[in-house]
């Protein structure tokens, strides 16, 4: 490939990559950079400072229903301790998803296990992300599909 074809975030040699885990299946003949692999280079094109928040969503199927590039709501619904739901509230909003544990209905590149189970990986301000994290100790967690913003 000519050098003036190759993307920026391209690995630099054979091996670059090698032990990596890819963020999403790749299709044949699809040129790898940095951005599909696990790792710092997953948050390429988001805003600086952002960071990638893992979230253990309450209904591990609905994983499925979710790919990397969607936009979600994050809602965490809390317990009174008696059995019933609490208000809920919406704790980060139209957040890009980068990873998930189910790609598309589709088993992960990699064998799913009782760890990854119902994570889905997300792109947070650091607002969002202080939000975020340890939110499941504090009760459900759930996604709302939204639509891109306009512009």
């Amino acid at each position: 490939m000519p050098p003036g074809l190759i993307p920026a975030g391209s690995p630099g040699s054979e091996t670059a990559f090698e032990g990596k885990q890819l963020a999403a299946p790749l299709r044949q003949g699809q040129l790898l950079t940095d951005a599909q692999i696990l790792g710092p280079g997953l948050l390429a094109g988001s805003p600086r400072g952002s960071a990638a928040v893992p979230l253990r969503m309450a209904d591990p199927a609905s994983i499925q229903l979710v790919s990397p590039g969607q936009l979600v709501n994050v809602v965490l619904t809390a317990s009174n301790g008696m059995e019933q739901p609490g208000e809920s509230q919406i704790l980060a909003e139209a957040v890009p998803v980068l990873w998930t544990s189910a790609q598309g209905g589709k088993a992960s590149p990699w064998p799913a296990t009782a760890e990854t189970d119902g994570l889905v990986v997300v792109a947070a301000t650091a607002e969002q992300a202080r939000r975020l994290a340890g939110a499941s100790t504090q009760g459900k967690l759930f996604f709302v599909l939204v639509a891109s913003p306009p512009g």
